[in-house]
């Protein structure tokens, strides 16, 4: 059998990122497709291992490399240029546009959803607002580019013939959006790589790429109004400056860290701090199996996979208050959170059991589809 794995774009070695180096560890006899590939050798040996990257016309555009996200509008075309004829199961693995591939009636499309086009959805109007693109010729513009991929996204979810969802909440979303069912298998983390540390630091640990939906800023403010709390923050973005005019003595910038440094901050922290409505959240189950609770928002993946009280503390809104009066009441309950149950419960979303799911099920469908 003929495989095609198709990928948004390889830029970075992130969360959906993660998925595609399963999907080549289960399937390495496949060809990759994607928009534009930027992937360091290093990166690339990782997730699509001696494959070369077939990429679309975007690939060899002078001004792409710096700005992708920006050729946007082009991305339904550039999709539909791949001739995958030839192939006959196609994986999908799309936060924007990659489910929307075109097959035939002869192939199978199975897609792994990250989430729906969150900046075309339910992120709309603060993307608009945050681009400064609300009002005006270009806001016109803006919005109209965004109701035409909107037109294409929902058309492009019925060349899916399966979702699968990395989450129950996205499950949810792509229900809401494309009145599609989707089967929820968690995204693969690799506990391994992070081993348990029992005796714990005085900080507390945040660490995200700064932009607005990560809501640091929000983290930043809670921990100003507590001088007597140390918190670490790792990573950088475009929000950086605006959340370091928020921060007193207390909060420390690391800026960007690598993997080892990371781990190690991570595994040392008391507690890690996490303020997004994120689809899943991979960080969190990574500080898990640090033995690191984690205080969360009690939204989205964190709803899923943080339990109150046992492997962290909720609190229910996005904001700094709220925040605070949660670190208070972990700093209230001093022992509650054994290192060794959340090393154990973190590996309930090991690699491991992603790839065994995730066979599992393309195998039943390929028998279903191509034994009818």
């Amino acid at each position: 059998m003929k495989i095609a794995i198709i990928h948004d774009w390889l830029v970075v070695y992130a969360g959906s990122e993660r998925c595609v180096e399963s999907f080549t560890n289960i399937w390495p006899e496949a060809d990759i497709y994607t928009l534009v590939n930027f992937l360091t050798p290093e990166e690339q040996k990782i997730i699509v291992k001696d494959k070369v990257p077939i990429t679309s016309f975007l690939q060899n555009w002078h001004s792409v490399r710096k700005n992708y996200r920006k050729f946007l509008p082009l991305f339904p075309y550039a999709i539909e240029q791949f001739d995958l004829s030839n192939y006959d199961l196609v994986i999908s693995s799309s936060h924007a546009v990659a489910k929307g591939v075109l097959t035939n009636s002869n192939q199978l499309h199975i897609n792994y959803c990250h989430t729906p086009i969150r900046y075309a959805w339910d992120l709309t109007h603060q993307y608009l607002n945050e681009s400064g693109f609300s009002k005006g010729i270009k806001g016109t513009i803006a919005k109209t580019i965004l109701h035409y991929i909107r037109m294409w996204d929902v058309n492009a979810s019925n060349r899916v013939d399966y979702f699968v969802a990395n989450s129950n909440y996205i499950a949810g979303r792509i229900k809401k959006t494309y009145r599609r069912d989707a089967e929820v298998i968690y995204p693969p983390v690799d506990t391994v790589q992070f081993p348990i540390q029992k005796i714990k630091e005085d900080y507390y640990l945040a660490a995200s790429r700064f932009v607005p939906y990560k809501r640091i800023d929000l983290i930043v403010e809670a921990f100003s109004m507590m001088p007597d709390k140390r918190l670490v923050i790792i990573g950088e973005g475009p929000d950086e400056n605006k959340i370091k005019s928020k921060a007193s003595t207390n909060i420390r910038f690391f800026g960007y860290q690598s993997k080892e440094n990371l781990i190690e901050y991570m595994r040392n922290a008391k507690a890690f701090i996490f303020a997004a409505d994120e689809d899943f959240g991979i960080m969190m189950i990574e500080a898990l199996s640090c033995g690191t609770p984690v205080i969360a928002l009690n939204k989205g993946g964190a709803a899923e996979t943080i339990i109150d009280g046992k492997t962290g503390i909720y609190f229910s809104q996005q904001n700094a208050g709220f925040i605070k009066e949660a670190v208070e009441r972990f700093e209230a309950n001093p022992g509650i959170f054994n290192p060794d149950d959340l090393n154990e419960y973190a590996k309930r979303f090991d690699r491991k059991v992603f790839e065994e799911k995730i066979k599992s099920f393309v195998n039943i469908k390929c028998e279903d589809f191509f034994n009818k």
